[in-house]
């Protein structure tokens, strides 16, 4: 039988983990408000809007998979393969963790940017996709 510190410490793992899958299910506008929080700025959608649509020194922009207004089925530039409407409005599944969200932050911007995005181009861009209707 665990002695009474080992038991301790499985709890406190436990209790760790099940906050962390806590805190990685979020809301669109929650992840929005970290986003703006670490950018220490306002988010701007019209900044977002053309940061989606334009290419930053690379072959792609964001909308070269997603579409101008990703409110509907985009098509992977590369592969072909389709992608599940990038608008909260139109997938609710979309900015609905946390950990998903970062994932492809950092693949996407990298393949548009050659970088990861700062935390203001995150705002920007999650502020006008929540402008978004289907």
């Amino acid at each position: 039988m665990p002695d009474m510190n080992s038991r301790k410490t499985l709890l406190l793992a436990a209790a760790l983990a099940l906050c962390s899958l806590a805190a990685a299910a979020t809301t669109p506008a929650e992840q929005l408000s970290g986003f703006r929080a670490a950018a220490g700025g306002v988010p701007s959608a019209e900044r977002g809007r053309g940061f989606f649509t334009a290419t930053h020194g690379r072959e792609w922009s964001c909308a070269s998979c997603h579409g101008t207004a990703p409110v509907s089925t985009g098509r992977h530039a590369g592969t072909g393969r389709d992608i599940a409407p990038l608008a909260p409005a139109a997938n609710g599944a979309r900015f609905a963790d946390a950990a998903k969200t970062e994932k492809w932050f950092r693949r996407n911007c990298n393949d548009v940017l050659g970088r990861e995005c700062t935390a203001g181009e995150k705002a920007d861009v999650l502020a006008w996709l929540l402008t978004l209707k289907p």
